[in-house]
């Protein structure tokens, strides 16, 4: 097929763009590369696929140098009239939207970022779908939308009208957009709620980051919630099969679903959200102790306050996922995590070798 995905210098756009080019299909990536973070890492997934930083124009289509079958536009979702005219030229069957301002923290200081990134930019990904006609639509949601939740693990059954982020809300607020457009237009819609993604070319603001960082630099890591917190920690080979399942799978009605006694999870339009996290939650000195024992080197700890806008615990219900497709994350901590440093150490070309555990 040929696909959209969007936030491709991203950490699960970049991976998912690279299996479904190696898969054959016809890809078409799209990114604004903000400075949220480090450009460096943005740049190095996109010259990974074949885009070089010095042909990167804005608006302007850039061919792969590596891949016939990948172009890629920077662009910002929330020009209308831009994207519109990008889905009226290429003619997509199917679009998978992970572009978004990501982060719980960042949204404490920067809300406006979010309306304008996961709101605005969302919406004009709808309407272009709606009006050109787009045959299924897949999007990242995120486990942030449990919020206060304390049910666990958390299902996509479960009610989530309590998030505690605008961040989350943000994601809550794209599942009930994309179920108006699925009941209103019968446009087949997904959303993924991601479960804390890890692993090579990951997010430099995200913790596996942070902690390799400062434990190879000497630095203190902060550890919040005074490391009382749970997370259920996902490979990103794991996410990306997922949402390549998902992909080929267009959402279809539940004719079960009842207005009488509504499931949050399903509709009587062609609309579904799934859970893809490991199912398989581990404390965060557990998850801190494995990076130390892979350096060989101990982390000094800076003990902190559960902070605002973060939740104690998280935990993935994959049930769905597994009977619709056969599928739940399998990747352990140990592995991924490995993974990420012998990436981390090849691409800051450290003089570091990694101990056995």
């Amino acid at each position: 097929m040929k696909i959209l995905i969007t936030g491709t210098a991203g950490f699960i756009g970049f991976h998912l763009a690279d299996r479904m080019i190696a898969d054959g299909h016809t890809v078409f990536g799209l990114d604004s590369i903000n400075d949220y973070y480090d450009l460096n890492v943005k740049h190095g997934r996109l010259e990974r696929t074949g885009i070089e930083t010095e042909n990167i124009e804005y608006g302007k289509i850039n061919c792969s140098k590596k891949h016939p079958n990948y172009k890629f536009i920077k662009l910002d979702l929330e020009e209308k009239e831009n994207i519109n005219n990008l889905f009226k030229a290429e003619k997509f069957d199917a679009v998978c939207n992970l572009a978004a301002q990501a982060g719980v923290r960042y949204s404490l200081t920067n809300p406006d970022v979010y309306i304008n990134s996961n709101i605005v930019g969302f919406m004009n990904i709808l309407e272009s779908c709606r009006h050109n006609n787009v045959s299924n639509l897949v999007y990242a949601s995120s486990s942030s939308v449990y919020g206060k939740n304390e049910e666990y693990p958390f299902s996509i059954h479960h009610n989530v009208d309590h998030p505690v982020s605008l961040y989350a809300a943000s994601k809550k607020a794209n599942e009930l957009m994309a179920h108006c457009y699925s009941h209103l237009y019968n446009i087949p819609t997904t959303g993924l709620r991601f479960f804390t993604v890890y692993g090579p070319w990951g997010r430099p603001d995200m913790a596996l980051f942070l902690f390799t960082k400062a434990i190879i630099e000497g630095q203190k890591i902060d550890v919040f919630n005074n490391g009382h917190m749970k997370r259920d920690f996902t490979y990103i080979d794991d996410i990306v099969e997922g949402i390549v399942r998902v992909l080929k799978n267009p959402a279809k009605p539940n004719p079960d679903w009842s207005g009488k006694n509504p499931d949050p999870g399903t509709s009587s339009a062609p609309y579904r959200v799934y859970n893809i996290g490991s199912n398989k939650p581990v404390l965060l000195m557990d998850f801190i102790r494995t990076i130390e024992k892979y350096l060989g080197k101990e982390a000094e700890k800076n003990y902190l306050p559960l902070q605002l806008g973060d939740v104690p615990a998280s935990h993935a219900d994959v049930n769905d996922l597994m009977n619709d497709f056969g599928y739940c994350p399998q990747t352990g901590i140990e592995a991924g995590i490995k993974k990420f440093l012998e990436w981390y150490i090849d691409f800051y070309k450290l003089n570091i070798k990694l101990r056995e555990i």
